[in-house]
């Protein structure tokens, strides 16, 4: 399977720069998933690798090959799009075989491909059978299965999943990283979803306002981000985030606020520090566990203003300093609305940012 490379890659409407020098390698068979929210640049970035939007400036490389100016249909990229375009007249079979047979293929070999794929997605069944006659689940499917008998080096998913309901998503999404196992093809995906990122991806990429924040596997994307946009997008519940000022007491660091006394053990050895007193510290909600009153030091102090109970787990929300915030526990706790608990945290699950560049400094 070919190298993909981005270069310099920038997209831009009329004065309008949406997308801004990005530069990525994507691996052979290596499952990168875009993420980010509405208007990043991630569907731009994918529709300029597949050819159907053109490039204002930098380059689009397959295994050192430039193909930033050949039309879609030269590019050995097959696509599938968030709302499937399948032909209602036609039934499976001419659906998934429709690019084959208007490149002139044989009969039998048509026939053969179409049959593994539709074997492999479980679609055998259906194959003369219309769209109409289909689940939202099984019209994926044969979205699907349309670019898989192209047989093309790379598979290009644009929010495939964004039009089933939640159970139908969490179904496809664990049948989808299933063959991206068997079919040994680059595959690009974009999606606004983190938990489809952090589940399909063996690399993620993180896009804001057309930069690549960050691109990493899940794990590390999860316990390094690089900075506060990543390491409040990456991960659900989403991080916490208290504004407090930091000092240096009898050689040890603190993060101090009302009633709040964080250590921060990794600031002596951070290679920067806080441009300004202040800094942005960052805990996750699954980082929080019950204390007593008998926890002074790295411990936090709120009311309860809901609990959500979702079955083995519950998320509590309150309000810190006026943020939102959130403490994922055992539901085998009962916390009740109104009541005010005390929560510690391991300081070495504590995140410092900068105030002003909001970078990660440890």
């Amino acid at each position: 399977m070919p190298l993909i490379t981005l270069n310099k890659l920038t997209k831009k409407y009329q004065s309008t720069e949406v997308i801004r020098q990005i530069d990525l390698t994507m691996e052979d068979n290596e499952f990168t998933v875009f993420v980010g929210p509405s208007g990043c640049g991630k569907s731009t970035t994918l529709r300029m690798i597949a050819g159907l939007e053109t490039v204002t400036d930098g380059t689009i490389e397959m295994d050192g090959k430039c193909i930033s100016d050949l039309e879609p249909i030269d590019r050995d990229i097959a696509m599938v799009f968030q709302d499937y375009a399948l032909y209602p007249h036609m039934d499976v079979f001419k659906n998934m075989s429709f690019a084959l047979r208007l490149a002139k293929h044989p009969k039998d070999d048509i026939k053969k491909r179409v049959t593994e794929v539709a074997e492999m997605l479980g679609l055998k069944e259906y194959l003369y059978r219309k769209p109409a006659e289909l689940s939202g689940g099984q019209r994926q499917r044969v979205a699907m299965g349309r670019a898989l008998v192209r047989n093309s080096s790379t598979l290009l998913m644009d929010e495939p999943l964004s039009n089933l309901d939640a159970k139908l998503r969490g179904q496809m999404r664990a049948e989808l990283a299933m063959m991206s196992k068997n079919i040994k093809k680059n595959i690009i995906y974009v999606t606004h979803d983190q938990i489809e990122a952090m589940t399909l991806a063996d690399r993620i990429v993180v896009m804001k306002d057309g930069y690549i924040q960050q691109h990493g596997t899940p794990r590390e994307l999860f316990e390094k981000p690089s900075n506060k946009f990543v390491a409040g997008f990456i991960g659900m519940p989403p991080m916490n985030f208290l504004q407090l000022t930091v000092e240096k007491i009898n050689d040890k660091f603190y993060a101090l606020g009302e009633n709040i006394k964080f250590e921060l053990p990794h600031l002596s050895t951070a290679k920067s520090l806080p441009q300004t007193p202040e800094a942005i510290i960052g805990i996750r909600p699954s980082a929080l566990t019950p204390g007593s009153d008998s926890d002074i030091e790295n411990a936090i102090t709120f009311t309860i203003n809901v609990n959500e109970y979702i079955g083995t787990q519950s998320v509590l929300i309150s309000e810190v300093q006026g943020q939102r915030f959130m403490v994922e526990v055992d539901s085998l706790h009962d916390f009740k609305v109104g009541k005010t608990v005390r929560f510690k945290v391991d300081p070495k699950d504590i995140y410092v940012f900068d105030k002003d560049t909001e970078e990660a400094i440890y």
